[in-house]
């Protein structure tokens, strides 16, 4: 099993290299357009250039702040709604449909509106992405509530167990795998959230810094900017598998 880990993270490394080598050479000799494409070395310095001289750094920590509190946020209330619903079905029944509506509406339409109800700040980006990943996230975890084994369920029933220790002992262990998902396309899509909020009212960032570079025509910015928010997307999608490895060990 750990020689088949190792093997695949070598491949993954070995396809980030080639296709790096194949883009590298492919500017050189100006195969592509360079304009627009870039190149691999043009963009390891535009990013240096920006730690040195652009505080890259603070932008970087400013973008993960707003990302880790939408994240939380999100979280906590589509678990707390979720439960509710959960426990009071009729709820769900009746807000279903509008949830689906408002789920289905283009986010970056109401962008313009969220400005205006809070302000050219750092809460609307932390609204705009809660409006991406919270309802989903609410869906997601009540399907896992309700795909409890009722067979355990009714065996916990007999034995008057209370609404509490039915949560605790059956219902959400039984959708630690759903949260945990949940969890994973949580943190990317609020990431994504967060960038579009940046777009719009951001002064600092790496939103900003994609919508600058896009402003100036400084394409291999704008690519800096998507290679930096890669980067920060798979580290914190490692920080969910390490979170994901420490909860199944205790539980």
């Amino acid at each position: 099993m750990k020689t088949n880990k190792i093997f695949i993270k070598i491949v993954q490394l070995l396809i980030v290299f080639i296709f790096l080598f194949i883009w590298e050479i492919l500017s050189k000799y100006n195969v592509i357009n360079t304009f627009i494409f870039s190149s691999p070395s043009k963009i390891l310095k535009c990013i240096i250039n920006l730690y040195k001289n652009n505080n890259l750094v603070n932008h970087i920590l400013i973008t993960l702040k707003e990302t880790i509190i939408a994240f939380s946020l999100s979280i906590l209330i589509s678990f707390i709604i979720a439960i509710i619903f959960y426990e009071i079905p009729i709820l769900f029944n009746i807000f279903e449909p509008f949830l689906t509506i408002i789920n289905s509406t283009p986010k970056v339409a109401i962008g313009p509106l969220i400005i205006i109800i809070f302000g050219a700040s750092q809460n609307s980006i932390i609204i705009m992405a809660l409006s991406i990943t919270l309802i989903l996230n609410i869906l997601s975890i009540y399907n896992g509530f309700t795909n409890v084994n009722k067979y355990l369920l009714k065996l916990l029933n007999s034995l008057n167990a209370s609404r509490f220790q039915k949560l605790k002992y059956l219902i959400v262990p039984s959708a630690y795998s759903v949260i945990i998902n949940s969890l994973k396309i949580n943190i990317s899509m609020t990431l994504i959230g967060v960038i579009m909020g940046e777009f719009l009212v951001s002064k600092a960032g790496i939103g900003y810094l994609i919508i600058y570079g896009t402003q100036v025509f400084d394409l291999t910015l704008v690519l800096s900017g998507i290679i930096i928010l890669m980067i920060i997307s798979y580290i914190l999608y490692l920080f969910i598998n390490i979170f994901e490895r420490k909860t199944k060990k205790h539980s």
